[in-house]
């Protein structure tokens, strides 16, 4: 087979400006990292708490692999559910505070294995425009009718009810904070449309998990709505620093899922090893605040400088921090530039985020030190 479209089309994505590769990391995650064997500041991570290198969550793991070895050799559904898996899941559910959780590998794997569980051919899913891929991935396979809202826009996802047509089920899906943009989405609002047309919520945690909330379990926490959501969707490879998914809700949900999530049911269970790290890594976020109140005090540090400076950082509130140029080729250069200068930090560009709102996206941790950050301010400044 004649495979030369391949690359036309990667050529075409250069002349646009939006061709990515991939770039290799030689150390521990953390806010130094060596890339192309230099040392540089890193300011593109979802490491927020800076727990990907954490003493505690290591050996954590290397205990789990010396007590139970490495892989988990079956799904979960065959042999491969271990008393890891058993531990963490009970330990989100109680840090969650619901009935029940279940662990799936990826967050990927989440979303797309929960929503096409859920609904299908008869029924409705309301989305927000900026949702995350693999929200909409979910989607489009369970065949559900899709209808998108403009990013939290409460009028459009009413308007986007009062124009459905018959349906069995209505599921509303959102992000809690969104990647790209940083801001957090009307959660409340989004409960009481629910309540008032018979709707599902479903919510994805990924980026607000192990940051917001008096215990940091979350923006659900934090507006105090945790009985009013039904469905509790997060990761634990950002905040948390490890790997993996949760869905966090009624037993009577998880058992579903067990039953009817194709991602859960056909696929290798995650590694007791990184079930063993995710534990350690619960204990240290409902322990440790201080993490939490450092990762937001920085990002809000940064805004400042940046926005002192004249950029465009959106409605971001969160340890994201987008710094729009709109152009996919400035953003491009700045990101070039700012590497020159020993800061690492990713432009996003089409088709992740919409044409014409293309970015640097900063992300913050806890262990940057205003040192950094100032760095990163007086580099950015020059641009």
């Amino acid at each position: 087979m004649d495979l030369s479209f391949l690359e036309q089309e990667l050529q075409t994505l250069q002349s646009h400006n939006l061709y990515r590769s991939l770039k290799e990391m030689a150390s521990p995650q953390a806010k130094k990292i060596v890339l192309n064997g230099k040392q540089v500041l890193n300011f593109c991570s979802n490491n927020y708490l800076g727990l990907a290198d954490d003493e505690r969550i290591k050996r954590a793991a290397v205990t789990a692999i010396n007590e139970d070895g490495f892989g988990s050799g079956a799904s979960r559904l065959v042999c491969g559910t271990m008393s890891e898996h058993v531990k963490l899941e009970k330990k989100l559910a109680g840090f969650k505070r619901t009935e029940g959780a279940l662990v799936f590998s990826s967050g990927y794997m989440a979303n797309t294995g929960i929503i096409s569980a859920l609904v299908g051919r008869e029924d409705v899913v309301f989305s927000d425009k900026l949702n995350h891929a693999s929200i909409v991935d979910g989607i489009i396979l369970s065949r559900a009718q899709l209808k998108r809202y403009a990013h939290n826009d409460m009028q459009a996802l009413e308007g986007a009810f009062k124009t459905c047509g018959p349906c069995k089920k209505r599921l509303i899906v959102t992000d809690t904070v969104f990647s790209m943009d940083g801001d957090v989405a009307p959660l409340k609002d989004i409960v009481q449309l629910a309540s008032r047309y018979g709707a599902m919520v479903m919510v994805d945690e990924a980026h607000a998990f192990g940051v917001l909330g008096e215990h940091g379990s979350g923006l659900i926490e934090q507006e105090g709505l945790g009985d009013q959501v039904d469905v509790q969707m997060g990761t634990l490879s950002k905040a948390a620093g490890c790997f993996g998914a949760y869905v966090c809700g009624p037993k009577v949900l998880c058992d579903y899922l067990i039953n009817h999530s194709r991602s859960f049911i056909y696929t290798t269970a995650m590694p007791p090893a990184c079930a063993a790290a995710a534990s350690m890594a619960v204990d240290i976020i409902g322990q440790d605040k201080q993490r939490r109140r450092q990762v937001l005090a920085n990002a809000d540090y940064l805004r400042r400088g940046l926005k002192k400076s004249g950029f465009d950082t959106m409605n971001s509130t969160t340890p994201i921090v987008p710094i729009l140029f709109k152009d996919s080729l400035k953003a491009l250069e700045a990101s070039k530039r700012l590497l020159e200068q020993g800061v690492f930090v990713q432009a996003i560009r089409p088709p992740t985020v919409p044409v014409n709102t293309a970015r640097l996206r900063a992300t913050v941790m806890a262990t940057h030190t205003q040192e950094d950050l100032d760095l990163f301010l007086d580099c950015i400044k020059e641009l």
